[in-house]
């Protein structure tokens, strides 16, 4: 097992499971508490190259599990050789005193955590470490362990790889024999080919498709007669095919492909040797904590859904960007590749059940030759609509897909898209509409920072949204209008969590409708990075910029869209601080017996926990 076990979906009647594993041999999987629990194992598996396979193994139970029950399971393999390894290797992700892996069950939610955003190579601590602390700590008698991980966008980053990381990521794709394929419109015919291309470290935007500019603004900003496709300012190893995209998800959740990795500064250009080198201590204090991370994914419910870098930065951003990308074939087969890598590694285990008839193509698709019709199935994910999902929790758990099902603006190619379409956010309602509360998961705030959306507007009127990544839910009118429109309906639910990430940095706000007397009580937690922050001096500015012109009664609040709600930011309760955190963090929301929230806190990965306290006034 080369990659999890990852616990997925957990329902009152069902166990999921994801793993890569070097043998095509289906597992079996066995839950107990006190004695075995009777069921169905159901393991699917998309072969992905010579020796590694995605297995998604579901447990359909004759019972229900009991709500708070601690049960342990454990993953067979017919072969006894291969069980008699798997049994050694498993040691290793067990508590203290633990014979089994094990998980507890609750569908009353009062302990969620959530974060976003995990870049390997970014120069702060992981923060996903903390979680492994707060299961351990449960199996040491102390507090228990979160009921779920929500992990809110940007798992991968496939358009901002590290030198070092991306020499693993080839030794990888050679150790397990993942497949290659052919390419079109490239400069290379077949993917193979990029190990020993000259352009194949630090210099893949010379490999990557450009388009010709035709504006003389353009042409003056860019001070070239091309642009790249892709608007990642650091696609200089953006992932290629699909198997470095297999390779990418094996080696940020998994240590055991790492103990054989080596690094060699001298197989890079001589103008990036210094890079590599910080970048290689930054990647091998990574891989260094990943098995603790290993260990905590194994023995908590765990919940995903995309962002823009598990694809490519600013992906459908605006309708221009849309045409340009999937108007090439280069282009159009990198997303492709990794929208197959988000469904094989993240999308498939939230839901299992919604994607059979992806599932049922793929068996058809992939063979021991590889993918037998590429692009075709690349447009089958093109068309899928049910990457979003509801958890049938109390409160219940809402997440949202803001990335594929986009508004597009018909005035002009470069304003940006909506976060989501009339018809998605007529669903998102219906969904939500009359219960009592409900935790919200968008990628993106729906509440930003006032004067960074101030900025991102201006630049979006000079045509220029994909400078300033103007992605947030006010940028669209008409997303915007529909989803404050939503939040202003009688039947919202009277409590209303959003989480959030994709920022690198972490707030509260705490939102109220003005002139209503019966107002919903919103409360958005964003949190981000897992391993990522914000430029720490420019973030301080633009938080003092926001407090001078965006304070609660200033004039310039009647110009935004929020203009009939008041948005309050929660305080932080640490010196020389006030409402925006810039640490690497995993939030944790802890709920009261109304499903309100009685605590939001970041759990840094430097060890610190920082709160936000609620407000004490009711204005």
């Amino acid at each position: 097992m080369v990659a999890g076990p990852i616990l997925r979906q957990v329902t009152e009647r069902s166990v999921t499971v994801w793993m890569i594993t070097t043998h095509d041999q289906p597992a079996d999987l066995t839950v107990s508490a006190e004695a075995p629990l009777s069921g169905r194992t159901e393991s699917q598996i998309v072969q992905v190259g010579s020796n590694a396979f995605v297995q998604l193994i579901t447990l359909a139970l004759e019972t229900d599990l009991t709500p708070g029950e601690l049960y342990r399971y454990r993953i067979n393999f017919a072969d006894e050789q291969i069980n008699a390894r798997w049994d050694q290797e498993r040691t290793a992700l067990l508590y203290t005193d633990d014979e089994q892996l094990n998980f507890r069950f609750d569908t009353e939610l009062s302990d969620v955590l959530h974060g976003s955003c995990r870049k390997p190579h970014h120069p702060v601590d992981d923060a996903l470490l903390r979680v492994d602390q707060l299961i351990e700590q449960e199996r040491q008698g102390q507090t228990k362990r979160p009921d779920m991980l929500l992990m809110t966008g940007d798992q991968v980053y496939c358009d901002d790889v590290a030198g070092p990381m991306l020499q693993a990521i080839e030794q990888v794709v050679d150790k397990l024999g993942l497949f290659h394929e052919d390419l079109d419109g490239a400069v290379i015919d077949n993917t193979s080919q990029l190990s020993g291309h000259e352009f194949n470290f630090y210099q893949r935007e010379n490999i990557l498709p450009q388009i010709e500019l035709n504006t003389a603004l353009s042409k003056l900003f860019f001070g070239a007669k091309k642009k790249p496709v892709f608007t990642s300012v650091n696609a200089h190893n953006h992932l290629i095919s699909l198997s470095e995209v297999i390779a990418m998800y094996i080696l940020v959740w998994s240590d055991v492909l790492w103990r054989d990795v080596s690094f060699d500064k001298d197989r890079v250009p001589d103008a990036y040797q210094d890079q590599f080198a910080q970048e290689q201590e930054q990647i091998e204090k990574f891989a260094a904590g990943l098995p603790r991370v290993r260990r905590a994914l194994a023995h908590l419910p765990v919940y995903m859904i995309f962002d823009d870098h598990d694809v490519t930065d600013d992906w459908n951003l605006t309708r221009g960007w849309e045409e340009q990308v999937y108007g090439n074939p280069l282009s159009k087969r990198m997303v492709g590749n990794a929208l197959i890598g988000y469904w094989l590694c993240q999308g498939w285990g939230n839901q299992p059940a919604a994607f059979d008839d992806i599932v049922s193509k793929a068996a058809e698709q992939f063979t021991a030759n590889g993918l037998m019709e590429h692009d075709a199935f690349i447009d089958t994910l093109f068309e899928f609509e049910q990457w979003h999902y509801t958890l049938a929790t109390s409160p219940p758990v809402c997440v949202l897909d803001t990335r594929t099902r986009r508004w597009r603006s018909e005035s002009s190619l470069d304003k940006p898209s909506g976060l989501m379409d009339w018809e998605a956010l007529c669903e998102f309602q219906q969904e939500i509409i009359g219960k009592q509360s409900v935790i919200v998961v968008s990628a993106a705030p729906i509440y930003g920072v006032k004067f960074i959306e101030a900025i991102q507007k201006v630049f979006t009127f000079f045509g220029k949204a994909l400078t300033v990544d103007a992605e947030n839910w006010m940028a669209h009118k008409g997303t915007a209008n529909v989803i404050l429109n939503i939040f202003r309906h009688y039947k919202t639910p009277p409590s209303f969590i959003i989480l959030s990430g994709d920022v690198h940095y972490s707030f509260v706000y705490d939102v109220r409708l003005r002139f209503r007397r019966n107002s919903p009580h919103i409360t958005q937690f964003t949190c981000s990075g897992l391993k990522n922050t914000f430029p720490d001096k420019l973030l301080k500015k633009l938080e003092t910029l926001n407090r001078w012109l965006y304070s609660r009664h200033s004039p310039l609040n009647v110009f935004t869209r929020r203009r009939k709600m008041s948005v309050r930011a929660r305080e932080i309760d640490t010196k020389g601080a006030d409402t925006l955190l810039n640490h690497s963090a995993v939030g944790q929301l802890i709920l009261n017996q109304d499903d309100e929230p009685a605590v939001c806190r970041a759990l840094c990965a430097d060890q610190d926990t920082i709160e936000f306290p609620p407000h004490h006034d009711d204005d």
